[in-house]
């Protein structure tokens, strides 16, 4: 089989890039901020711009536009973050490009059709200071090709957060949304040995894109989906 070659549009530190890369993809990572611990070839640049320029040297190509204006921030911020067109802006390029694509965003994102995974479907989470906790991160992800969940979520007991903030003092959800771990928690909850705590907060579970980049590369080798789960679309 040729090589599988993947484009990560707005990549950050690349958490999603390492899943695709597990599941055997060579990935190129593309961002308009450096990223000193990207694990992959790297270009900083207009992620947009760059599939015009590129997008056409690569199998496919994934992409996660900024999410901030479809996520539950926007409800406490006073201003928008202007970024919310780059979402659409990015599927429409994609599907002129023509290529197979995957873009991810947050819960509340306009991806019609989209997969949702979580933590729970992947068994992530981290041996906290008060027992384990599970990671309950729900993520869309949405194709031209067919893609679905491992098994329907799985929530179950007490959630470690991994966002902006740094960890609680308590163990509550009153507390900025719930129980935030440590650094080591967060890490060891996400699948992800090399970020910083910021970069922690943006990533993609690893666990998430394996899981999606095999099933492309399932497609593309045979033409069919892969087997498995297949009612869990948003």
């Amino acid at each position: 089989m040729p090589e599988l070659l993947l484009l990560d549009a707005y990549c950050k530190a690349g958490g999603a890039s390492a899943g695709y890369a597990q599941a055997g993809w060579t990935v190129v990572g593309v961002d308009k901020e450096p990223q000193p611990r990207y694990p992959f070839e790297f270009h900083r640049g207009d992620a947009l711009d760059f599939i015009r320029r590129h997008g056409d040297e690569f199998t496919a190509v994934a992409a996660s536009p900024p999410c901030t204006d479809h996520s539950r921030l926007r409800t406490v911020r006073r201003e928008p973050h202007g970024s919310a067109w780059m979402l659409q802006a990015t599927v429409d390029l994609l599907a002129e490009l023509g290529r197979p694509y995957i873009v991810e965003n947050v819960v509340g994102a306009a991806l019609p059709h989209a997969v949702v995974l979580c933590g729970s479907m992947f068994g992530l989470g981290a041996e906290c200071r008060d027992g384990w906790r599970q990671l309950q991160r729900h993520r869309l992800f949405a194709s031209n090709t067919p893609l679905h969940a491992p098994r329907a979520c799985r929530h179950a007991g007490r959630v470690v957060g991994v966002y902006g903030g740094g960890p609680s003092p308590r163990y509550d959800k009153r507390t900025r949304g719930g129980y935030q771990g440590t650094a080591a928690e967060r890490s060891q909850a996400m699948g992800i040995g090399w970020m910083t705590r910021d970069e922690l907060g943006q990533a993609i579970p690893p666990a998430y894109t394996e899981h999606l980049g095999q099933q492309l590369a399932h497609w593309l080798s045979t033409g069919q989906p892969a087997p498995g789960h297949q009612d869990s679309l948003w």
